[in-house]
């Protein structure tokens, strides 16, 4: 069945999660899914009303004795307006307000006022989620028909680690389709397998200290969740980060830059390889069996160069991917530098793309942010300052064309 005409009502409770009702709502309207918003007050607390319309393409619903709202569009009609009710980020409060018929806000109203499917994606703190009272709320949900998808296990706001995250975007979107029996889309890198390596490595000098650096692993790992999205098999090589794995990614994890090039080559073949990781140069040559005292006044550490994985791989032979890209983190003087430098780069490596950046200009270690500078054998391309998730998106779009 097509998604045209299909509409969904979207209720973002609050929570830190609530930032990916945000994208949600962008992959619903790609889609061609209509999305009309509720914005819980909590939810007012991390997101905007404008960037969710803006997102949604129509108007958000907020308070419940809204005289304007009541009278274009009432709270029971609003909670029968749609083909489905999508709670994301479905927060303890508001599922234990469904569960028991409590109805203080415009949300929370609604949900007891439809008679339409409800789809909740729990988003809490793990201790919260497994709480005796939220897992018999959750039963009488279910029982009463509405459908969840995750909580999801991992790493969370709080510091805790554990069930609890929100489901991410393209999972709930699925759930969305499934729910209105819409037909998934084509999943053009389907049959494919893609390698890519992100993090930082991590050497040791002694049992305590290591060299490493600033590398979060985001854009590596967003890459990763970017072709998986499109269908490819992923599998990921990360050193040592705080992310959880994107949600069907096979995640290998290494510490230094000999076990990274040694899980790369037993991820071979692979029909493209997309290395993202920030590896180490060097290594110390002898690393100390025991902790080395700070009274060593002077102390010099003797460096061995470490494996090139990017070029190693790209001249594997008959074992090459058909596509090799490179990520290059520099710090250069200005533009045309970085070009010069990301050039060069590339034919010394062998590799078919590079993706440059220069670090030092702005905080793209451990940032949300990035810009990069698309490097090929026919031209380049600047990309301006996004966030690393659409530069991920970008790269996948083109790695989708360049194997198709």
């Amino acid at each position: 069945m097509s998604a045209a005409g299909k509409r969904v009502l979207l209720i973002v409770g609050g929570g830190i999660a609530a930032y990916k009702a945000l994208e949600l709502a962008r992959l619903l309207r790609k889609a061609d899914i209509a999305v009309r918003p509720i914005l819980t007050k909590a939810g007012a607390q991390f997101v905007t009303p404008l960037s969710l319309s803006a997102l949604a393409e129509d108007k958000v619903y907020q308070d419940l004795f809204s005289l304007t709202d009541e009278s274009e569009m009432g709270h029971i009609e609003l909670s029968r307006s749609a083909d489905l009710i999508v709670v994301a980020p479905a927060t303890a409060d508001l599922m234990a307000k469904a569960a028991h018929g409590l109805c203080s806000d415009l949300a929370s109203t609604t949900l007891l006022a439809t008679d339409t499917p409800v789809l909740m994606a729990p988003a809490m703190n793990v201790r919260m989620w497994e709480h005796p009272a939220t897992q018999a709320n959750l039963a009488t949900l279910r029982a009463r028909g509405v459908s969840f998808v995750g909580p999801g296990e991992g790493a969370m706001a709080c510091g805790e680690f554990g069930l609890g995250r929100l489901a991410e975007p393209p999972e709930i979107l699925a759930a969305v389709r499934a729910a209105l029996a819409i037909e998934a889309e084509p999943a053009p890198l389907k049959g494919k397998h893609i390698l890519i390596t992100a993090g930082p490595t991590v050497e040791p000098i002694d049992p305590v200290r290591v060299l490493t650096n600033r590398s979060s692993g985001k854009q590596g790992y967003a890459v990763a969740e970017a072709l998986a999205a499109l269908g490819a098999r992923v599998t990921l090589v990360s050193g040592p980060t705080a992310l959880p794995a994107p949600t069907g990614v096979k995640r290998v994890d290494v510490e230094t830059a000999r076990e990274m090039l040694a899980a790369c080559e037993d991820a071979l073949p692979a029909d493209a390889a997309v290395f993202v990781a920030a590896v180490a140069d060097w290594r110390p040559a002898e690393p100390g069996e025991t902790k080395t005292k700070k009274a060593a006044r002077g102390l010099s550490l003797a460096l061995a160069e470490n494996p090139d994985i990017l070029a190693t791989v790209a001249r594997r032979g008959p074992r090459r991917p058909g596509l090799v890209v490179g990520f290059a983190a520099e710090t250069t003087a200005d533009d045309t530098e970085l070009e010069a430098t990301a050039r060069a780069k590339r034919l010394r490596k062998g590799c078919d793309w590079i993706v440059a950046n220069d670090v030092a200009r702005q905080e793209v270690m451990g940032g949300d942010q990035n810009t990069a500078l698309f490097v090929t054998a026919e031209g380049t391309e600047r990309w301006g300052l996004a966030s690393k998730a659409d530069i991920a998106r970008e790269l996948a779009a083109r790695i989708e064309a360049a194997l198709a």
